[in-house]
């Protein structure tokens, strides 16, 4: 199975099954002499680890990562990056194969059973194998390391909606993110959710949900005409990111809804002599190149195909059947999806960083002097 690598310049390789021995990164590209650490990625890690309340899946996965290459001490003893390829590798510790027994046979409607196999010839039922979002938390450990890559860069994810139920942003908070089970910023919307999805897992459904990732700090001038757009880029990095079914930058949908004047981000020139936006609603990035305002990116994540209620299908053999999925799954995947898409980001600006520094080396001087043209 090939296109498990995704990067550039930082170039991210993933690898394992939901329930194989292990499943694990390696991330190719990282500059050396960059402070690194186990805890640092474990720090990540944590936010995304299942079983931590109700109202994700039950699997008691520690997710504690080991650093196999990469790293070394310096003359001082602090860990750093050496320049080559960083081995990242997560143990497998309570799979549960025999959950899949029953259904190794049948599509799950919603699911990559059927595509899977009418492609391969092959799927592994076991957790879905490469299917799973199990994978997710090796690109949340690659993440990690691309944080170290970009100075200052500060990469910060919510959930802003679960089913119809969406936040209120005049009481946006990051300090509350860390302070609720749903990463999200608005207590008032965090307290509706948990008897709203409480109902929801009861019931043996599930729930789609919105989540909006925001990166501060972003150098102006990442990302390249045509077809190396930066939003381009974390389009289709948020895109592989299990169960999402849509993205948008910015205002996204809603600048289909703006006129011309409301639409257009006016700007003004700021106390350190760089352009001030007055709004965003580009999302920190024009004609796919970063204007150093806030990159804001959001992504729709559909509810979760395993799911308790039988739903009509087929099997690989030709006949008709019902499937109902046991086993232990997120009524709402999106929850778990922040640190995921944070990492993405993360990964997309930290390759458009290094090969705007490849190509044009030190930042631009601005502003440019008057030209006698």
């Amino acid at each position: 199975m090939s296109h498990n690598t995704f990067g550039h310049l930082f170039r991210v390789t993933t690898f394992g099954e939901s329930h194989g021995v292990a499943i694990g990164c390696v991330v190719d590209g990282c500059p050396p002499r960059l402070s690194l650490t186990a805890a640092d990625i474990q720090r990540d890690l944590d936010k995304r680890r299942p079983g931590q309340s109700k109202f994700v899946t039950q699997r008691r996965e520690p997710d504690t990562v080991r650093i196999l290459s990469g790293t070394m001490p310096d003359a001082s003893g602090k860990e750093v990056t050496t320049g080559t390829p960083i081995a990242l590798l997560i143990e497998n510790v309570d799979a549960r194969s025999k959950d899949y027994e029953e259904i190794a046979a049948t599509y799950r409607p919603g699911h990559a059973d059927y595509t899977y196999d009418v492609k391969y010839g092959i799927r592994d039922a076991r957790g879905s194998g490469r299917a799973s979002a199990r994978e997710t938390a090796s690109r949340v450990a690659a993440g990690a390391v691309a944080r170290k890559v970009v100075p200052n860069l500060l990469v910060r994810g919510a959930l802003v909606q679960i089913g119809d139920i969406a936040i209120d942003r005049k009481r946006w908070d990051w300090d509350e993110v860390g302070r609720n089970p749903f990463f999200c910023p608005d207590a008032e919307t965090a307290k509706k959710w948990e008897d709203y999805l409480d109902g929801i897992r009861k019931k043996g459904s599930s729930v789609g949900a919105v989540v909006e990732i925001v990166a501060e700090n972003v150098p102006a001038g990442l990302g390249a005409p045509v077809y190396g757009k930066l939003d381009a880029d974390i389009a289709g990095a948020m895109m592989s990111i299990n169960a999402v079914k849509g993205v948008e930058i910015g205002a996204g949908f809603e600048a289909a809804r703006l006129s011309g004047e409301e639409n257009a981000d006016e700007m003004r020139m700021g106390k350190d002599k760089r352009p001030v936006f007055l709004s965003n609603k580009a999302g920190g990035i024009l004609g796919g190149i970063s204007t150093g305002a806030p990159v804001v990116a959001r992504f729709a994540v559909k509810p979760t195909s395993s799911i308790l209620n039988p739903r009509k299908t087929v099997d690989r053999y030709g006949n008709d059947t019902e499937v109902s999925t046991k086993g232990r799954h997120d009524p709402c995947v999106g929850i778990r999806a922040v640190p995921v898409g944070e990492a993405m980001l993360a990964c997309v600006i930290a390759d458009h960083y290094l090969r705007q520094r490849g190509q044009v080396g030190d930042a631009v001087t601005w502003p440019f002097p008057p030209s006698n043209q």
